[in-house]
């Protein structure tokens, strides 16, 4: 299950414009990532998303309704979970190594997209330099960096190690056995802790993920606009 959480997306001011970009954005992204999960499912030897629909970039086939609702409502949302059946997958691995796997394919989709949209920005960030500013070029700027911002926020928080996010699975599958188990008994309660915590603490966790972002941005943002600006002084 993929959490869309909005608030802690902090993408600027929402006009009309604002807001456009930021569903094409989120749609892009959630679709993306969750195909990624089917994708990783798939490719272990479990076809059992692939045989729902989920192996595509069709939005629809991943819209979960009351997830959508609430996003609208209350700004955090969630995709319809992608079904696995571990006991399909490959014997060339562990049920928990390929739930890990499969568990990781989505937020390392958001990652890929990140570094997809940096180099996009910065490419129209050399676009304006030397052609000049223009509505399209302007748009497309947002719209980019909206694209890296979004899947950014988006991995760091499903990779957080609690249920029900991404992260909970990875985590768990580097657990022994005893310690996951007693972990499970208390998922529930974990869950709806955090999501409460989520919906009214939005600020702590918004601080939280501005930290762990950090490295995302060395690794990803920064030597791409580095190069980009050194192109704009050769040029200059």
């Amino acid at each position: 299950m993929t959490f869309i959480p909005i608030s802690l997306l902090s993408l600027g001011q929402f006009d009309l414009q604002s807001i456009l970009v930021t569903v094409l954005v989120l749609t892009i992204s959630l679709s993306f990532h969750e195909m990624a999960h089917a994708w990783a499912a798939y490719r272990l030897g479990d076809d059992t998303a692939a045989l729902q629909g989920r192996l595509t970039m069709n939005p629809l086939a991943h819209l979960d309704p009351i997830g959508a609702l609430v996003f609208m409502i209350a700004g955090i949302g969630w995709a319809k979970p992608v079904p696995i059946n571990p006991s399909r997958f490959t014997r060339k691995i562990s049920m928990k190594k390929g739930i890990m796997l499969t568990s990781l394919a989505g937020p390392s989709a958001n990652i890929i997209l990140a570094a997809i949209a940096s180099i996009l920005h910065a490419i129209t960030a050399f676009l304006i330099y030397t052609l000049g500013e223009g509505n399209v070029l302007n748009m497309l700027g947002q719209l980019f960096y909206m694209m890296y911002y979004a899947n950014t926020a988006l991995a760091v928080f499903n990779l957080l190690p609690i249920p029900p996010l991404d992260g909970y699975k990875i985590f768990g599958a580097a657990l022994p056995n005893e310690i996951y188990y007693r972990v499970m008994r208390f998922e529930r309660y974990i869950g709806i802790v955090f999501l409460m915590l989520v919906m009214f603490g939005g600020g702590i966790l918004s601080s939280i993920l501005r930290i762990v972002r950090i490295p995302f941005d060395l690794v990803i943002w920064t030597p791409v606009h580095w190069v980009a600006q050194w192109l704009l002084q050769v040029i200059a």
